[in-house]
């Protein structure tokens, strides 16, 4: 069995491809995040707009920059540093990760602390703490 794109030891199928499909099944901030990254990976626009904070959400002239950046990359690996809060019983949390990728040949990294919020019963993506 491959590993979900997020690096867990699942199948996309059984791991961010059911979260991709039904976002309420994100049931801590951290599958959010680790479904948004396999959304990258994929570049899923339609998902990552949807896990989106209504209040932060790009753009759709954004959303296609968005993807057009997603495909033009490698993605490589997901790592996740710490979390804080963002559990079932939560209404926010935060997440702080490390998305590596290739780019033009070379090996680029994202390190950010993000910032999850519960938005119409289910998580998504506020912003950069």
């Amino acid at each position: 069995m491959n590993n979900c794109y997020c690096g867990r030891p699942a199948s996309y199928a059984l791991c961010c491809g059911k979260i991709h499909e039904d976002i309420t099944t994100a049931i801590t901030a951290e599958d959010l995040m680790r479904s948004r990254y396999s959304a990258f990976a994929m570049a899923n626009g339609d998902y990552l707009m949807k896990s989106h904070h209504a209040s932060t959400r790009p753009s759709p002239k954004e959303k296609k920059s968005l993807v057009r950046w997603a495909t033009s990359v490698n993605w490589i690996q997901l790592e996740v540093l710490q979390t804080s809060k963002g559990t079932r019983k939560d209404t926010e949390g935060t997440v702080e990760f490390k998305a590596f990728y290739y780019e033009d040949g070379r090996m680029q990294m994202i390190h950010e602390h993000s910032r999850f919020a519960k938005e119409q019963g289910y998580w998504v993506y506020v912003g950069v703490v």
